[in-house]
């Protein structure tokens, strides 16, 4: 591929649309440095721009800059993080954050390789800040890039991949162009996004569609190729939700590390066949057996209907126990791993989605 020439082509095209119809707006695009376009690019990750926006907004009111975010804790981030998803990415925010903050003097580096050295932030999000904040040439490749490229070069294979990024990469750096980076980088994204979707993209609005070989071939549902199907297992999991007699609900924070990690969530009991109610709390964390006595400080259990929660490699059957105590337990204070959590005057704790659904249900 001669890269002067198909630069000259393909991106004078993609920028030329983006000059008529880019995206030019977003609250990411206002007032650009390094941190807010760091932040939004780890925001954007498998998550949605009109999801995004509102978090963005309030994240920038609370820390404006990567100083106030580095020296804020941990649960406030997780909760202006709640409901959106992925929750390794706030962790890891945080973790870059205190780095450049205490390390950097809050200053970016302005390269690839540097960025692509901090906790979270991979090749191509190191890409965008390069291209976007310093305007140095630097291809990126998220997934509404990969649509775009393997559909323009009809691209064969997954893309998770290790040959198939390769390829993609290749071509990606091929096409980026030497001038106006942050604009392209822009204009591929917002391609993606608006014409070349996964489903029913507008390939008669596109660009480039005059060269774009799925279209030539009508082929464009094809790629990229999809991930090969495997059936996700399913797990299943009683959350005891216990209340003591002031309507307190009682919380302990997960594990740093694996799913929800360092959210607040509920007791988790995974349930035998026959277990009862002691049995159940017998299988409980020590700390919630405190919290409870005995079975006979208990004085009424209720258990709702099993719902589904999926993450990405597997459905987890959620059956709520509602567990309703006589008492206000004094054996558990307030501290870092558990707290009884008022549902009507909540607390900035970061909470899973399903906790956060089932408080709001009591509430």
């Amino acid at each position: 591929m001669n890269k002067k020439h198909t630069t000259s082509t393909f991106a004078q095209k993609i920028l030329h649309w983006f000059d008529e119809h880019g995206r030019k707006n977003l609250p990411w695009q206002k007032n650009i440095n390094a941190y807010r376009v760091w932040v939004s690019e780890i925001m954007l990750q498998q998550t949605q721009v009109a999801t995004v926006i509102p978090y963005f907004e309030r994240f920038m009111l609370h820390f404006p800059d990567v100083h106030a975010l580095a020296n804020t804790d941990i649960d406030e981030v997780l909760h202006l993080w709640t409901g959106l998803g992925y929750y390794a990415r706030a962790r890891n925010l945080h973790k870059t954050a205190i780095q450049i903050s205490t390390e950097l003097n809050g200053d970016f580096p302005p390269s690839v390789e540097a960025l692509s050295a901090l906790p979270g932030i991979g090749r191509s999000t190191a890409a965008a800040i390069t291209s976007i904040a310093f305007e140095i040439p630097s291809a990126i490749l998220d997934g509404n890039v990969k649509r775009v490229l393997t559909r323009h070069q009809r691209i064969e294979g997954w893309p998770g991949t290790t040959q198939t990024q390769k390829k993609l990469w290749q071509v990606a750096e091929t096409l980026t162009p030497d001038n106006r980076s942050r604009d392209y980088t822009q204009a591929m994204m917002d391609l993606g996004a608006t014409l070349c979707t996964r489903s029913k993209p507008q390939c008669e609005r596109c660009p480039v569609q005059a060269d774009c070989q799925a279209l030539a071939t009508d082929s464009q549902a094809n790629f990229p190729n999809r991930k090969p199907k495997k059936a996700l297992p399913t797990k299943h999991t009683h959350m005891l939700i216990v209340l003591n007699s002031e309507g307190q609900v009682y919380l302990e924070q997960r594990p740093s590390t694996g799913i929800w990690g360092g959210l607040y969530s509920f007791p988790e009991h995974t349930p035998a066949s026959n277990d009862t109610l002691a049995e159940m709390i017998e299988g409980a964390p020590s700390i919630l057996r405190q919290a409870i006595d005995n079975v006979a400080n208990i004085i009424e259990i209720e258990q709702w209907s099993e719902f589904k929660h999926t993450f990405s490699h597997y459905h987890l059957m959620i059956t709520p126990v509602i567990i309703r105590l006589n008492h206000s337990p004094f054996t558990v204070a307030d501290n870092n791993q558990h707290t009884w959590y008022a549902p009507n005057a909540p607390s900035k704790l970061g909470l899973a989605a399903p906790v956060k659904k089932l408080l709001s249900k009591l509430a």
